[in-house]
């Protein structure tokens, strides 16, 4: 089967990429002839990922699937939330919305935050599913890592031994994180319908 993947980051295609099955072959927007940037406005996760899958489904007719992830902070009332990837501004710059969110957690002794990712799967025009995952962890005073993208570096779940998502290596981060939960639900209904 082949299916692609409604995104222009290149890093969620490398974290995606080992969580499917040998039957699914998984194509880039690039590798759909895709160059444009997405349309994300809607207000929720669910509504972003659906609105991408759709795009892609209407304008190629290609089978395919998008995701939106949010961090939601406890004591920033659920922020960034749907605005974390331009939690800083439109520019999306990681270390950016990095710096801002450390910022404003300064004073706040409450450091409880949750990733959350919704997976939209268009496979039709009336075909439409969605597969959620969550993780819960904390935000770290300080970057800490080399590795993962986004928040990653400041995010510890707290199913880990302390460290940060960045402090991982991919297959470590895989075997519990928010996208790897919602990419499970994904592989279930295709593994079903195939």
């Amino acid at each position: 089967m082949r299916l692609c993947f409604a995104s222009n980051n290149a890093h969620k295609l490398d974290e995606i990429r080992p969580l499917l099955p040998a039957t699914v072959q998984l194509l880039s927007l690039a590798d759909i002839g895709c160059h444009v940037e997405l349309p994300e406005t809607q207000d929720t996760l669910e509504g972003n990922a659906r609105q991408k899958a759709q795009y892609v489904w209407d304008h190629y007719g290609v089978p395919c699937f998008a995701d939106d992830t949010g961090l939601e902070v406890s004591a920033l009332a659920g922020a960034p939330g749907v605005y974390s990837a331009r939690y800083a501004g439109p520019q999306r710059s990681a270390e950016d919305n990095v710096a801002k969110l450390l910022d404003e957690l300064q004073t706040q002794p409450d450091r409880r935050a949750r990733f959350r990712t919704v997976i939209a799967l268009v496979l039709g025009a009336d075909e439409v599913r969605e597969f959620s995952g969550e993780v819960a962890g904390t935000i770290a005073a300080a970057p800490v890592g080399q590795g993962g993208f986004g928040y990653d570096p400041v995010f510890r779940p707290g199913e880990g031994d302390g460290r940060t998502f960045a402090e991982m290596e991919l297959s470590e981060k895989n075997r519990f994180s928010h996208r790897a939960r919602a990419v499970a639900g994904l592989v279930a209904h295709l593994s079903i319908n195939i």
